[in-house]
């Protein structure tokens, strides 16, 4: 039986819109069919529906889970995010990896429609096979996705308009903060396939992640969410690999490995102009990362958490 990350994710987001009013999100639907889900925009969404925001993301692969953290101790609200399934949940789905920019539209695109529409050369190293009666997808942004803007997705996706679910919330919103916490996991595998190195042998993910206090606009949102990973996020992958490829490579994994490493992300978005691609991009993996594998049982560790920056992040 083929396993359909879409068919997953619609499934938890038909339980996500049956409870919206106790989740203070709102389902509604476009006149071409689709439904949209408002996670955090037009209403005040929250950690809840934060949690589910993330776990759709994955495709139904991952689980998202509340847990407070000690970082140096400094007591923390955060996160833990488990797969089974890394390279499909993480990658495969809930890599933020599609612009989707149509009729003076914008959002980062990410979720299991990906799978279907494959626009990302990503999927030339991902062992995918994607079919689904229908497509969801996970938009980081403050505006609707209007009609013509669902039409071009569900053609791009091959199912028709009434057979897709649009999420949305901006990143400055409770749920804007979980559900990029929650990629805490999927930044060490991108940071993997960065390198070339093999994310199919990568058999489970586990992660933790402060989570960033919720901030009064987007631009101070993007610098808090990604420092929570950046300076506080620790990651655990088990892996099927020889001891010496994961002691060789275990270094370049964490976010300090990075040139740009040591500042408040912000502080780096407003030197570059706001200009994402200024920044190194092997910059975005998290603080601290574990190897272990899966027949030797060793494992290799690279990186550290950094409260300094994280306070001056959050509450400087």
């Amino acid at each position: 039986m083929t396993l359909s990350l879409n068919d997953r994710a619609h499934g938890l987001a038909d339980r996500l819109a049956a409870e919206a009013e106790a989740l203070r999100v709102a389902a509604t639907k476009l006149p071409n069919g689709t439904r949209l889900i408002d996670c955090g925009s037009a209403v005040p969404g929250g950690l809840e529906a934060g949690r589910r925001f993330a776990e759709i993301c994955m495709g139904g692969l991952g689980s998202v889970s509340f847990a407070p953290l000690t970082l140096e101790e400094r007591w923390l609200p955060g996160l833990t995010v488990v797969t089974d399934r890394p390279a499909l949940a993480c990658l495969g789905s809930q890599y933020a990896g599609w612009r989707l920019d149509p009729e003076d539209y914008f959002a980062m695109a990410s979720g299991p429609g990906r799978a279907l529409i494959r626009a990302e050369d990503l999927y030339d190293d991902l062992d995918v096979d994607e079919r689904a009666r229908s497509a969801v997808l996970c938009l980081e942004t403050r505006d609707a996705p209007p009609e013509a803007v669902a039409d071009y997705v569900a053609e791009r996706a091959g199912v028709p308009a009434a057979e897709l679910t649009l999420l949305f919330a901006p990143t400055a919103s409770l749920t804007g903060s979980v559900q990029v916490a929650a990629r805490v996991v999927e930044t060490a595998l991108h940071k993997l396939h960065e390198l070339e190195f093999d994310v199919g042998s990568v058999v489970s993910g586990f992660g933790s992640c402060p989570l960033p206090p919720v901030a009064g606009k987007d631009p101070e949102a993007i610098g808090r969410t990604n420092d929570a990973v950046l300076y506080g996020g620790q990651v655990e992958l088990t892996v099927e690999a020889p001891d010496d490829e994961l002691e060789a490579i275990v270094p370049r994994l964490p976010a300090s490995a990075s040139d740009d490493y040591g500042e408040p992300f912000g502080d780096m978005l407003e030197r570059a102009d706001w200009d994402f691609y200024k920044i190194d991009p092997l910059l975005f993996s998290p603080a601290e990362v574990r190897l272990t594998s899966v027949s030797s049982g060793r494992s290799f560790h690279a990186g550290a958490v950094d409260i300094d920056v994280l306070e001056r992040s959050f509450w400087g």
